[in-house]
């Protein structure tokens, strides 16, 4: 079994939008954020596997269409494989219902992509911006989760870092090297 690196999207693996908007809107406003494809060049050179899960309730609400967000997915793909990285996959609950099962902090999005591609939950991270990320990881059964937030704030995340520069050497550090 293989042992993977979850990242949540906004605020993780790309800027998140301003406040007014909530949401990545469209492919124009999807922006990397370059310490995300360090970190996944770290998670990449010890061997795990990569994989997004993230809430997306927009498409529900009607304000992003599912068509625009799997063209704001393809961009961000080809950004990151002209870095010359990749993803195994992305896990996206598009449901606006908060029991839903995939949607986090429910764990059903980490589940089924464990169950999908024989991942070792009690060998794999769960990083993200907000505690329902962190309550996620630590529900699938994540053995260490991290949460990138500026500020001093209260979380039951293992590691609580102020920036996404900060992650690479977390990782490197604190990653099993699995080659």
């Amino acid at each position: 079994m293989k042992s993977c690196v979850f990242f949540d999207r906004d605020g993780i693996v790309n800027e998140p939008p301003p406040p007014e908007e909530r949401y990545v809107l469209n492919v124009e406003k999807f922006r990397l954020i370059p310490g995300f494809l360090h970190a996944l060049r770290v998670v990449a050179d010890k061997g795990y596997a990569a994989i997004l899960i993230t809430n997306q309730k927009c498409v529900a609400r009607g304000i992003v269409a599912q068509e625009e967000l799997d063209a704001i997915h393809a961009h961000m793909q080809q950004l990151i494989r002209s870095a010359g990285l990749k993803l195994t996959d992305i896990y996206v609950c598009p449901h606006a219902e908060d029991d839903h099962p995939d949607r986090k902090p429910n764990p059903g999005m980490i589940l089924r992509a464990a169950k999908d591609h024989a991942i070792d939950l009690s060998r794999s991270w769960m990083v993200g911006d907000n505690e329902k990320d962190i309550e996620a990881g630590q529900a699938a059964g994540c053995c260490k989760t991290v949460r990138v937030m500026p500020g001093d704030l209260a979380t039951a995340a293992d590691y609580h870092l102020q920036a996404m520069d900060e992650l690479p050497a977390l990782l490197d550090n604190e990653l099993e090297n699995i080659n």
